[in-house]
């Protein structure tokens, strides 16, 4: 196991800690990167402004610069510095604070959620990409394709991917686009209207690429927080049967759960400028693997950090990042993870009689379910 593979591994919560006790920020000469495992770490990372998202060298990867994707990768306000970071994010995230969880709730029961694995691909993958769409004023056919082309546009994000994935990649991106240029302006839905508003006087294909941002960071992070959510029941007959006792124990579930097991496990940042970091010296063009799921487990953060606590006083957690590029749709997320668990526990699904693996990934950590055969 290295800090890579680790994303994917059974339980490489072991493996972070060994790294944590050896030093909070480190070099790995073998991949040529700089570890931040500690909450210490992470944090200064994080927060220090000269490591970025994107090393300057290669705004857009080389895979995709020359495609549509890649133009609208270039546009991604989790993929740039200064304004243009800052002006999609005062754009859109305010409206995503305002959002009435009951709508979301009705939004998810709304939909079809069919029992075993099948359902459970539907709630994870198809489900949190279709609320976002309706929430910004498609209907249910456009919202379902809508999803799924966000599917195949997140491979481009993947340095995994091979050419079919990424030419399907930009396809779904000319789709996604000409499908968002229809809706732009009709600010007939509370999330459309504060979007638009805050994109007023920007380059349209800005608005477009964050919008289709907005969906694949839905698609990712929620379908993880949601199939680990399903993976800690699974472990524990005991919190399964509590659960069922208690449903508003759900939100408290998923709290520690993107702590505990996240779906985003570590991210980069690149050196701009030469600086100094917990003492070492960081020189432009090196790179920073920042490992989320270590910090979160780090006991100067959480105490008895390797134990599920839903009740956890002062949680605290890099899950959905820290500092200028922490996620601004992380109250959505929650709560469209929270509302598909509470429909999806209703239906008392067997879930001992499923089985899974982890889908391929340098980063993520997002269970497959399938049936036992």
């Amino acid at each position: 196991m290295d800090p890579i593979t680790a994303a994917t591994h059974t339980d490489p919560y072991p493996f972070y800690a060994t790294l944590r006790a050896a030093g909070g920020l480190a070099f790995d000469p073998e991949l040529n990167l700089w570890i931040a495992s500690s909450a210490e770490a992470v944090c200064a990372v994080l927060h220090h402004p000269d490591c970025h998202v994107r090393p300057a060298h290669e705004p857009v990867p080389k895979a995709i610069a020359e495609g549509p994707a890649g133009r609208v990768f270039g546009h991604l306000m989790r993929m740039n510095e200064g304004e243009r970071q800052r002006c999609p994010r005062a754009a859109i995230a305010p409206g995503l604070q305002d959002i009435d969880p009951s709508q979301i709730e009705a939004l998810i029961r709304a939909r079809f959620l069919r029992d075993g694995a099948e359902g459970l691909h539907q709630a994870q993958f198809i489900g949190p990409a279709s609320v976002v769409a309706a929430l910004l004023g498609f209907n249910p056919t456009e919202s379902r394709l809508i999803s799924e082309l966000t599917a195949d546009f997140v491979a481009c994000l993947s340095p995994l991917s091979q050419a079919p994935q990424l030419d399907a990649a930009h396809r779904a991106s000319e789709q996604l686009a000409r499908l968002f240029q229809e809706r732009i302006g009709a600010q007939d839905t509370p999330l459309l209207t504060h979007i638009d508003q805050g994109f007023e006087g920007t380059a349209p294909d800005s608005k477009i690429a964050n919008l289709i941002g907005l969906l694949s960071q839905t698609y990712e992070a929620t379908a993880g927080l949601i199939g680990n959510a399903l993976l800690a029941l699974i472990d524990d007959p005991a919190l399964r049967q509590a659960l069922r006792d208690d449903p508003a124990q759900v939100g408290p579930l998923l709290a520690e759960v993107q702590r505990f097991d996240p779906p985003v496990q570590n991210t980069r940042r690149f050196v701009a400028a030469p600086c100094e970091i917990l003492g070492s010296a960081l020189n432009p063009g090196e790179a920073i693997l920042v490992l989320l799921a270590s910090a979160n487990r780090d006991p100067a953060l959480n105490p008895r950090p390797d134990t599920l606590l839903l009740d956890r006083p002062n949680r605290r957690s890099f899950s959905f990042g820290s500092g200028r590029h922490e996620c601004p749709g992380q109250t959505l997320a929650m709560g469209i993870a929270r509302a598909t668990l509470a429909v999806l526990l209703e239906a008392e699904p067997r879930l001992e009689q499923l089985t899974w693996r982890y889908r391929p990934s340098v980063n993520g950590r997002i269970p497959l379910f399938s049936e036992r055969s």
